[in-house]
């Protein structure tokens, strides 16, 4: 049985990586955000250089916690990494290796994917990292699948994601697992920021997502879904006709801007909204399914275990308790 504490979270920093990357973790688990019921996390920021620590813009930085602190760790964050041409430090994938072998998830966030391969720990796993750095991941380590698709990467015990603002989507879903929808929601109201996002990294490469509100049909029509998930009625032909689109049309404009098909994003959206339902109401299983667009909670299961891993009444019994 592993000792570690499932609210202990230690993230490895380094000389000379970037502010934002290094601090997505930080922001995450490093709030006291329990007067809104979300746990309060033991953060520790780990030096893996000798310190002071420098980063974006010359800012120096002291790390409190030496790598002995990963040693109760229940996950490690190494947020990101100076170069992908260099070797990380021995000491710090040697840690990461004895981390993981003793039951630690362990997450590289953006180029701290590279860390991870280094350590060995990605090799024969699936794995993300920043679009523009996956072709050097692929090439100097040949056994990680590296997909550039996508904003993250679960693989159980190893999570890894793309660059930058994908550190927090990886972030949140990891607390979204252990925690539930509700925790993980409330920690992205605090930050201000999407609670979970559809599509890859196809959406950030070249076209922008159209913020619902705005005069792009695609962005009034993201608003207009989510308003309308009650509605059975509510499919891929009845959204293009909303954008006053052909179906062939709104089904090539949806997946060029957001790396996923409207049929699938419209699912995510309906699986969320019962995830909350599941936390926050008594409501039956049947209920919940009518509220989110299903006929009936048989055809919501097969959806909600497919994309979660679970049935709702287990989902529900794991999280309600911790939200009620």
């Amino acid at each position: 049985m592993s000792r570690r504490d499932p609210l202990t979270v230690a993230v490895v920093m380094f000389d000379r990586a970037p502010l934002f990357e290094t601090s997505v973790p930080i922001s995450v688990f490093g709030g006291d955000r329990s007067d809104t019921g979300v746990p309060r996390f033991d953060l520790r920021a780990v030096g893996g250089d000798p310190g002071p620590l420098t980063t974006t813009g010359g800012i120096r930085l002291d790390a409190p916690y030496g790598l002995d602190a990963l040693a109760d760790a229940a996950v490690v964050v190494v947020p990101s990494w100076r170069s992908p041409a260099q070797r990380p430090p021995e000491p710090v994938l040697d840690a990461l290796r004895a981390a993981h072998a003793d039951g630690a998830t362990v997450v590289g966030l953006c180029l701290g994917a590279f860390v991870l391969a280094a350590a060995g720990l990605l090799d024969g796993r699936r794995a993300a990292t920043h679009w523009l750095f996956a072709p050097a991941l692929a090439a100097a380590y040949p056994d990680v699948r590296v997909d550039a698709s996508v904003l993250f990467v679960d693989d159980g015990d190893l999570i890894t994601s793309a660059g930058t603002a994908a550190g927090i989507d990886a972030c949140l879903h990891l607390v979204r697992c252990r925690f539930g929808a509700q925790v993980a929601n409330t920690i992205a109201r605090r930050m201000v920021v999407p609670p979970q996002r559809s599509g890859g990294q196809a959406q950030y490469i070249e076209h922008p997502l159209p913020d619902p509100g705005t005069d792009d049909p695609l962005g009034e029509i993201l608003s207009h879904a989510i308003r309308h998930l009650d509605d059975p009625g509510l499919d891929v032909d009845a959204l293009a006709r909303h954008a006053l689109m052909s179906r062939r049309s709104f089904d090539r404009r949806f997946r060029r801007l957001t790396g996923t098909s409207p049929l699938q994003w419209l699912l995510a959206q309906r699986i969320m909204q019962a995830q909350r339902l599941l936390e926050t109401t008594d409501l039956s299983v049947d209920a919940i399914a009518r509220r989110v667009g299903f006929s009936n909670g048989v055809a919501l299961r097969p959806h909600f275990r497919r994309i979660l891993g679970v049935a709702p009444q287990t989902y529900r019994d794991t999280f309600h308790a911790r939200t009620a």
